[in-house]
């Protein structure tokens, strides 16, 4: 899978200036607790945390539930093994919370509360000075309501504190050979499901199913499929969208996310829109697909 980044982006000398100050910042704190999800940002991070404090003074923490793609799972456990990052597997548990279940426009406060409530004491258990995520400097202009749980719990966000973007992490992650640098951004499934509509375990394993369907008919860059019951909604990013045109690929679609449980599949001929249940009130574009 390739994101939609310029494929020769190499790191300006802003890039590498912020990286020295981010293994400073590592250096300064001794040791490091990393919410690692696999994605492009955790990654980079927790691969510089390694650089800058040794194996010995990281531990790396993937979150486990329901809700974390068993890809971006696989994913974290590559970029692990390869770069040496100590990694310890938690299961969490915020589908047992029935606010996080609910799907709140907060939802993601009541599923971070749940992380960082785990992942703190781990931290200080082992004598880690610091917990830290991989919020940049673009999140911060977003609807992010699971910052607020971090700050509550006191975890730092290096790359946003300083001033990194998320084009600065994938040129960074290149020039370091991190894997993820050109992989799409993958937030956790419940972001598939409209607010308001509840979150359960079958739901979330019908969206992932069918992405993962999609995936294996060669799919790449942005891709999400959107719950609404019993319609799937296919958002495609603009490459995608434009080689997917022809009739038999069209079945090919339908086929693949009715294979996954659905009745009914749409697809979003916006494309890709990342945060797009945050614009309900717009309204849609789709084809259904038959």
């Amino acid at each position: 899978m390739v994101a939609d980044v310029t494929p020769h982006a190499a790191p300006g000398g802003d890039a590498w200036a912020k990286e020295s100050a981010l293994i400073a910042w590592f250096r300064e704190r001794g040791s490091a607790l990393v919410g690692f999800s696999g994605g492009v940002d955790s990654a980079y991070l927790a691969c510089v945390a390694v650089d800058a404090l040794g194996s010995d003074r990281v531990l790396a923490v993937i979150g486990k539930s329901a809700s974390y793609p068993m890809e971006q799972w696989s994913r974290a456990r590559e970029v692990a093994d390869r770069f040496g990052v100590p990694v310890l597997e938690l299961e969490t548990h915020e589908m047992d919370d029935p606010r996080y279940a609910a799907n709140p426009v907060n939802r993601c406060y009541f599923c971070k509360t749940e992380l960082w409530s785990r992942l703190v004491p781990v931290a200080r258990e082992r004598g880690l000075a610091c917990v830290v995520d991989g919020t940049n400097a673009d999140d911060l202009s977003d609807h992010r309501p699971g910052r607020q749980a971090a700050v509550e719990h006191a975890v730092r966000s290096p790359l946003a504190e300083l001033g990194f973007t998320k084009d600065d992490i994938r040129a960074l992650s290149r020039a370091r050979d991190i894997p993820t640098w050109a992989q799409p951004s993958s937030p956790c499934l419940s972001s598939r499901l409209p607010y308001g509509t509840a979150v359960t375990p079958l739901r979330l394993a019908r969206v992932e199913a069918a992405e993962r369907a999609l995936r294996a008919l060669g799919i790449a860059g942005d891709l999400r499929v959107r719950f609404y019951g019993e319609t799937a909604r296919v958002e495609l990013g603009a490459a995608e969208l434009v080689q997917w045109q022809t009739a038999d690929r069209r079945r090919a679609l339908h086929d693949a996310v009715t294979g996954a449980g659905f009745r009914t599949v749409e697809l979003d001929l916006r494309g890709f829109r990342s945060g797009s249940l945050n614009r309900a009130g717009e309204p849609p574009s789709v084809e259904v697909l038959a």
